[in-house]
């Protein structure tokens, strides 16, 4: 899995933890110690799935859209998710070996099994239950 979980909760985290601010890209990004340029691909994904607000202009900047504990971690997974969390292999097994023409299907169970797992239990924590343990 890549760093996009991580990037999220740290920008709601610091959203959050300013209520009633609009932030800028460049303040969260000096946060997070990335390029704001993906400081705002992120938030625009974000956006897209409804857990953040914007507003443009000089005074602009980026807030919550939803109450913090209103925003699940599994709302957040299902935002950026990109792909099953094992990974999945490029190559295509040779069909013609026993344990290649059923190694796919039998990896893609497992894989679903430990991604429903993932979501259950992100499931279970809010942005809000979160955020407190930075008070």
């Amino acid at each position: 899995m890549n760093g996009q979980f991580q990037i999220a909760v740290h920008i709601l985290t610091l959203l959050n933890a300013q209520p009633g601010e609009l932030l800028s890209s460049d303040y969260i990004a000096g946060s997070i110690n990335i390029n704001p340029v993906l400081v705002r691909k992120e938030i625009s994904n974000l956006r897209k799935y409804g857990l953040i607000d914007s507003k443009e202009g000089k005074a602009g900047g980026y807030s919550l859209a939803l109450p913090a504990d209103k925003i699940s971690f599994s709302d957040v997974y299902r935002a950026v998710k990109v792909a099953p969390a094992l990974g999945q292999a490029k190559n295509k097994p040779n069909p013609a070996c026993p344990v290649g023409k059923q190694i796919s299907q039998h990896l893609d169970d497992l894989a679903e099994e430990v991604d429903t797992t993932i979501f259950n239990k992100l499931k279970t924590m809010t942005l809000a239950d979160f955020s407190s343990k930075f008070e």
